[in-house]
């Protein structure tokens, strides 16, 4: 049936078509309708679907206007959009009678009422009235074409489409000049970035290859540049950043989403934006590597290094992230644990560890990522996310918004934590002050304490607009509020990590067992647990027979060796007796170095320990030389900095020396002896023939002095710095105290005296907090 607009609608009698033939409906029921074929079928279907085929028409109806498409109409010129709605207006009186168009208020022109004239007579009217107005070029055919095309585009039909054409990037450029910027910009991709006029000669080159020394012309130099900037990818550009260009066509951004602690954690370092003083004296900018939780936005761990992370450095940061955080004993209260918000009471009864812990995330990761680093990609980091169950997921290259939300953590720390310290650089040199050097007053291990206490005072209650919950979408909560929203749907499962698995995780080398023991680093390590495996092949047949050695770099005075029940047995250095304090791999290359070798390596090895001993009781008196001392302070723990002036047995700064006297911080013994001359500035002291020399500013050197007697060893002063202080240190650990696996790099595996010269030996630790030590001073 029909309206009288002559509008087709579905009712019964209706001819439509569906399933690609002709239907008459014959019945409507509710949703269904009955329809019977041209060949006699019947057929019942439901409405929504009969409407919804993509042939289905009704016989007779007009073609539905489409939806106008104002996105594109806006893009146009206005003088053409005037035109366009001019146009609508005239083809709806043309349509339906009024210029309002279907359903509009008003009786229609004589000229156009669709009761009394055809379609035909209207849009002959309609041509002669707008000729009439002056229009040009309206004729029956412009008004029929006009029509046709608002019926199956609207008003976008409407337009004049020779203005909406799109402008070609390149304009009338040639194309073999075109083709030619292409391909000299294929060649510069992955290569050091050079300037425009560069890449100018480069496609003179090309176009001459391609068809001749002067057969082509190249643009000129404007009319180049517009080239290049139209046809070059934005971070192709020269001038832009030759690392972060992209080899591929963009790729849609997608962020990270993470529903549940530890299922993704990024790791990622980078420069301090602050001034530390290192061990030998000298001034730069620590090293900071992080581990950022995506779902609590939770900095796990943060460790900072006075060179850069090594492997070890990154297996041990994944231990760290695993087990609760000490509370310290300078740390306030109200950073505990059991006043984070947090439901305390049941993850204490899961792990009674959490007693004395800081209220900070304790995750065990899922998913690790990292980027395309040495470090994160070497042997000893990989086997140490297999051996704690952590997958390893590496971004892509050249793709640093893989890892946004780490990046984004770094600018907060240099915001909000390294501008309101001594030294602070600035984010790029444009803004770091001329005297940062010289304000520079903390060394890396107390930058490390204060980095620390600034994470679970300010980052794990600082609320972030990214972390909302989907109960309370409208407020931002903080990451430990985020941690303890996400502990009911993710839960808490403590690991518990035995003195093995801290073993596990330091360097390994294979080496035979010999009649003599084992030789490491011109060192021999020998105990009766050895006896019955000497000369005997391990039976692991990819090393050659060798036994799995385990050593500490930071503490060469024991080794651990698997032997055949399969546990660790530590095997000592069997000079140990004459050394009282953990040395280094560097201090003892130090010392091969300038002690001359006499007679075979046995007597070789018995001085180079005398020589130890000596230079550890001369530090310890304030003999020794300052290089030495910048050996030997690498292994000392900081002296921090605390709020009070004075503390007991004395004022702050003070230590009891071995004769039971109260001595000043301030200066050592042979400081104290040297005057400085009179032009020496600040830093600097005179040398053996008055010369003004830099004074070595050395972290912990004020712990010289001692509690313990005369002969015996000193208290702390070259114990190392442990990242799981002992209040923390897990059962069956085979450290004792002050001598935790502090922050190990990624030794090398010297065979033997072969590669004594190794200058890649390193042995700076995470010069973390020794919470012992300190209780211990105060």
């Amino acid at each position: 049936m029909s309206g009288g607009s002559g509008r087709r609608v579905l009712a019964v009698g209706a001819h439509i078509v569906f399933d690609g033939r002709g239907w008459q409906v014959v019945g409507v029921e509710g949703h269904l309708v009955r329809l019977a074929g041209e060949r006699g079928e019947v057929a019942t279907v439901l409405a929504g679907h009969l409407v919804a085929a993509p042939d289905f028409a009704v016989a007779g109806a007009r073609p539905r206007v489409g939806v106008p498409q104002w996105g594109l109409f806006q893009t146009v010129p206005v003088r053409e959009q005037e035109k366009a709605l001019a146009w609508q207006r005239h083809i709806q009186e043309v349509e339906y009678g009024l210029a309002g168009g279907e359903g509009a208020a008003g009786v229609p022109r004589p000229q156009y009422d669709p009761l009394s004239r055809t379609l035909a007579e209207r849009e002959q009217a309609k041509a002669a009235e707008l000729t009439a107005l002056g229009w040009e070029h309206v004729a029956v055919s412009t008004v029929q074409r006009m029509r046709l095309n608002y019926r199956r585009q609207g008003l976008w039909g409407l337009v004049d489409h020779r203005t909406t054409k799109p402008v070609s990037r390149t304009g009338r450029a040639d194309e073999k000049v075109v083709a030619a910027v292409l391909e000299a910009l294929r060649r510069q991709r992955g290569r050091s970035k050079g300037t425009v006029k560069g890449l100018m000669q480069l496609t003179r080159q090309v176009l001459d290859e391609r068809y001749g020394v002067g057969v082509v012309k190249l643009s000129a130099q404007a009319t180049f540049y517009r080239l290049v900037k139209a046809l070059a990818d934005p971070a192709e550009l020269p001038g832009r950043p030759a690392r972060t260009a992209t080899a591929s066509p963009g790729r849609p951004f997608t962020p990270a989403v993470a529903l549940r602690p530890g299922e993704q954690v990024m790791l990622d370092s980078t420069r301090l934006a602050v001034m530390a003083v290192f061990a030998d004296g000298t001034t730069g900018r620590p090293e900071l590597t992080i581990a950022l939780d995506v779902a609590t936005r939770s900095i796990l761990a943060a460790v900072l290094r006075p060179a850069s992370t090594k492997a070890v450095d990154a297996a041990l940061l994944l231990a760290e992230m695993a087990v609760p955080h000490p509370l310290r004993p300078t740390w306030p209260e109200p950073l505990a644990m059991s006043r984070a918000p947090v439901p305390y009471e049941d993850l204490l009864d899961a792990d009674p560890r959490l007693e004395q812990a800081v209220g900070r995330p304790v995750v065990v990761p899922e998913t690790v990522v990292v980027d395309r680093g040495r470090i994160f990609l070497s042997a000893a980091f990989l086997a140490a996310c297999e051996s704690l169950g952590i997958s390893v997921q590496p971004t892509p290259p050249r793709r640093p918004t893989a890892k946004g939300h780490v990046e984004r953590a770094f600018g907060s720390i240099n915001t909000l934590f390294c501008q309101h310290v001594a030294g602070h650089t600035g984010s790029n040199v444009l803004r770091r002050g001329s005297d940062s050097q010289r304000e520079a007053l903390w060394s890396v291990a107390q930058l490390q304490d204060m980095l620390d206490r600034w994470i679970a005072t300010e980052w794990q209650n600082r609320p972030a607009e990214g972390l909302r919950h989907p109960s309370m979408p409208a407020t931002a909560l903080s990451p430990n509020e985020m941690w303890g929203a996400m502990l009911g749907a993710g839960g808490y499962v403590p690991l518990p990590l035995s003195g093995d698995d801290y073993i596990e995780l330091l360097p390994v080398v294979w080496k035979p067992i010999t009649e003599r023991g084992i030789r490491l680093n011109h060192r021999t390590y020998d105990h009766p647990a050895l006896g019955d495996y000497r000369g005997q092949a391990s039976g692991t047949t990819a090393q050659q027979g060798r036994w799995e050695v385990h050593h500490n770099p930071h503490d060469a005075r024991r080794i651990w060796v698997r032997l055949g029940d399969g546990a660790f047995t530590p095997i000592p250095w069997i000079h140990a007796d004459h050394v009282h304090q953990p040395f280094g791999d560097q201090l003892w290359q130090h010392l091969k170095d300038t002690v001359a070798r006499r007679g075979d390596r046995d007597r070789h090895e018995a001085d180079l320990a005398r020589a130890l001993d000596d230079l550890l009781r001369r530090a310890r008196n304030g003999t020794a030389h300052p290089r030495e001392h910048a050996l030997l302070t690498r292994h000392a723990p900081a002296a921090l900095p605390h709020d009070h002036t004075s503390g007991p047995g004395g004022p702050v700064g003070a230590v009891e020396d071995p004769g039971g006297r109260i001595r000043g911080r301030g200066k050592t013994r042979r400081q104290k002896q040297t005057a400085a001359p009179e032009n020496s500035g600040p830093g600097q002291q005179s040398d053996d023939h008055g010369s003004a020399v830099p004074r070595p500013r050395r972290a912990g050197a004020a712990r010289s002095g001692t509690a313990a007697g005369e002969g015996g060893a000193p208290a702390a002063l070259f114990d190392a710095a442990a990242p799981w202080p002992t209040p923390m240190s897990p059962p069956g650990s085979p450290y004792p105290r002050g001598e935790n696996e502090d922050g190990l790099d990624a030794g090398l595996a010297w065979d033997d005296e072969d590669e004594l010269d190794d200058e890649d030996a390193v042995d700076t630790g995470f010069g973390l907090y020794d919470a012992a030590e300190e209780a211990q001073q105060w």
